[in-house]
């Protein structure tokens, strides 16, 4: 089989990749690990950047995010048991969308199968060849068949733990990383949000973070050990820690999920090698305090985009010769801001009485200063894309 970029991973990266490229008439085949159903249910990040809606919406696939989506014009912060308004609306005239990762994927698997392009589930045994030549392949088994995929370009949109990253020599990469002594023990409920925007809350027992998915359905987050036993949190203990850590009387109702995330900070450079480029999670992680893993993904393959079309064209390679220093330029403010947000909100087991006294000064300038209030802001809800 042949195509002109073979991708892999049908993650937000992969996905909204394939559909970009055949709104330009270049053929893709995105191959994807897991099966659908599990990648369609799959609860992941659920704020989107403004840009990432208006990204979203040109690719056609944002009628039902805009039809059940929850526009969100400011977030709150929580301290010394008040709560303080970020007015983004006021600040930077943008807003934010509540639309759950899973949903955005659901929506581009649905246009993808509509418009009868290649996507393939539960493929087995992915490995690179020639990504160093003009002539890249994809070797891989589905049903039982091996394969062979010829193309001009791969695309790894794989995560984090894929294969793509892993098949560029170690040499060739210099990682960035940093780990958190700490992780968020996260639950959806079948519960009415307690408030209308999300509450980020410091508190001396750790931070908390309400969020949600629908007018009916609550995600929240607790700080906890990256080793924590969720045996340990039976829904009771679960329901009154939320509570005392945010400070208001929360809905509660039957837990459907139930997970411990670990926290890091994660970039590698460069991100692309030969005719390899790496999107999304297999480039980069960073801690969800700031709400960025998704929005980065969609920054990522709409700059990947362009760059083929360039090349598909106009027989231009300086798009796609620049593709990761112009990626990277973005990625590291927004590593910047998602670790800065991160310090501001968690407890950390080295602070001592001095560090939490500034941690709360900070969090009162923020609250009481118009431009640091707009930093944060603008900040979140998404700096202007690389080009």
């Amino acid at each position: 089989m042949r195509t002109q970029v073979a991708i892999i991973g049908a993650g937000p990266a992969g996905l909204l990749l394939a559909q970009l490229l055949h709104q330009r008439g270049i053929e893709s085949v995105v191959l994807e690990a897991r099966a659908r159903d599990y990648i369609e249910n799959r609860v992941r990040a659920g704020v989107l950047e403004h840009q990432s809606v208006d990204i979203l919406r040109a690719a056609g696939v944002g009628e039902r995010m805009m039809r059940e989506g929850l526009p969100h014009e400011g977030i709150v912060l929580r301290f010394k048991g008040r709560n303080h308004r970020i007015d983004f609306a006021d600040l930077t005239g943008k807003a934010v969308m509540i639309y759950g990762q899973q949903e955005v994927v659901k929506d581009l698997i649905a246009a993808r199968l509509a418009a009868q392009q290649p996507l393939y589930f539960n493929v087995e045994d992915v490995a690179l060849s020639h990504f160093d030549t003009d002539h890249p392949s994809v070797r891989y088994r589905v049903d039982g068949r091996e394969q062979t995929l010829e193309c001009d370009f791969i695309a790894g949109c794989d995560g984090f733990h894929g294969v793509c990253r892993q098949s560029i020599p170690p040499r060739d990469l210099r990682v960035y990383e940093r780990i958190y002594p700490f992780a968020w023990l996260g639950i959806l409920a079948e519960a009415p949000p307690a408030s209308q925007e999300l509450v980020y809350a410091n508190d001396d027992r750790g931070f908390a973070l309400l969020s949600m998915r629908s007018p009916t359905v609550s995600r929240l987050y607790l700080q906890c050990q990256p080793e924590e036993d969720l045996n340990q949190w039976p829904d009771e203990r679960l329901w009154s820690e939320l509570q005392s850590r945010l400070g208001s009387q929360l809905a509660t109702g039957p837990v459907l999920q139930k997970s411990v995330t670990p926290m890091r900070s994660f970039v590698t450079e460069p991100m692309s090698t030969g005719r390899l480029f790496l999107a999304g999670d297999a480039a980069h992680i960073v801690p969800p305090t700031g709400a960025k893993g998704m929005n980065l993904a969609i920054a990522d393959v709409q700059v990947l985009s362009n760059a083929l079309e360039s090349f598909y064209r106009a027989s231009r390679s300086e798009a796609l010769r620049a593709y990761s220093a112009t990626c990277l330029e973005r990625i590291w403010k927004v590593q910047r801001f998602s670790w800065w947000m991160t310090a501001l909100l968690h407890r950390f087991d080295t602070d001592n009485a001095f560090d939490k006294r500034r941690q709360l000064a900070e969090l009162e300038y923020i609250v009481s200063s118009r431009a640091a209030a707009q930093t944060l802001a603008e900040n979140y809800v998404g700096l202007p894309l690389s080009h």
